[in-house]
């Protein structure tokens, strides 16, 4: 039971948690970038479409994964395994 009380997320990270999940989950969908398969269309005079998407795909990735070690990281888990006492809450 006590590992399923550390993996609770505090009060103040609960919202931005889920909208990282949502963004993963938007990600996944986006990367199934079909719609550009047949398009010709150069972007920046020398750069096609496809790749440029692809290019904005990776930024957008390293930006959530950032929300998502900063919001959704099990940081007492973490302190567990190093055999830390992680900071106790109040109950």
């Amino acid at each position: 039971m006590r590992l399923f009380r550390m993996l609770d997320a505090p009060a103040v990270y609960a919202m931005p948690r889920r909208l990282v999940y949502l963004a993963l989950i938007a990600l996944a969908i986006l990367h199934q970038d079909f719609f550009f398969a047949d398009d010709a269309t150069i972007v920046l005079g020398f750069l096609p479409i496809g790749l440029a998407y692809h290019a904005l795909y990776c930024v957008a990735t390293a930006v959530v994964w950032l929300l998502a070690i900063r919001y959704a990281w099990p940081h007492e888990l973490v302190a567990f395994a190093r055999g830390d006492d992680p900071p106790r809450r109040e109950e």
